[in-house]
């Protein structure tokens, strides 16, 4: 077992935030998590996926399945019911990131899928294996939370590891664990629209800052009682619909 934990919030297709991020691991001392949504809204999604990929092959990464990975696999498998889901929730970035800007505009909701199957199998099976949360020492790592009213919270549906917001936040964490999720910016945790910092309650770590909406990406070192840093790099792209 490595000495830390890094864990890498919501990138959401922001590469160079990414790459930022990852001059402060070390693949000696650090399991990486990356905690899911490294897709969609953001310019480089493709850039992310595939980035994303590597470390868990070649850096023992650990990548976890968020709602976007389920939405982008969902598009693939239905694309004509799911389209329009999908392009409000910033898939229309991903998909011209995957074939070519314009796209959207020349081929119907299947002929897209099928050059995104054809061109991307490896990267395709691979999201099809992602986990839904990674347990090291006392932390849990998700994207989104937990159902904290069942007896064991390994029980959570697939669902609410990818969607889960109030509950999860609301209602008091009798885990024993330390919880590290995603999923919901901090600005809407803290109700204040300029919030990126850590939210920190409960024995839970929400490190969304928000970065595809002009607020920040985290990357947390842990040790196995605590935070040991908070690394934040702020974003100049702000994310609006255009599809």
């Amino acid at each position: 077992m490595k000495k830390y934990l890094f864990v890498i919030g919501d990138i959401h297709g922001e590469i160079e935030l990414f790459l930022s991020l990852l001059q402060d691991f070390d693949k000696s001392e650090h399991q990486l998590v990356l905690i899911g949504d490294l897709l969609d809204r953001g310019r480089k999604s493709k850039e992310c996926l595939l980035l994303g990929m590597k470390l868990v092959k070649e850096m023992e990464a650990i990548y976890l399945r968020g709602n976007h990975e389920q939405l982008f696999l969902d598009f693939l498998k239905d694309p004509e019911n799911r389209y329009s889901n999908y392009l409000l929730n910033g898939g229309g970035e991903t998909i011209e990131c995957l074939l070519h800007q314009g796209a959207l505009d020349e081929y119907s909701p299947t002929e897209m899928s099928l050059m995104i199957q054809t061109r991307y199998k490896e990267l395709i099976l691979f999201l099809e294996t992602l986990p839904y949360y990674f347990e090291w020492e006392q932390y849990i790592c998700v994207h989104a939370g937990v159902n904290l009213s069942l007896p064991s919270w390994k029980n959570t549906s697939k669902r609410d590891f990818l969607w889960i917001r109030n509950e999860f936040h609301t209602m008091s964490n009798k885990t024993g664990k330390v919880i590290i999720f995603g999923h919901t910016p901090t600005m809407y945790l803290y109700k204040e629209m300029d919030a990126t910092k850590l939210w920190l309650s409960d024995d839970k770590i929400g490190l969304d800052g928000g970065g595809v909406y002009g607020g920040s990406i985290h990357g947390v070192i842990l040790d196995k009682k605590r935070i040991i840093q908070d690394i934040e790099y702020f974003s100049e792209y702000k994310w609006e619909p255009q599809f």
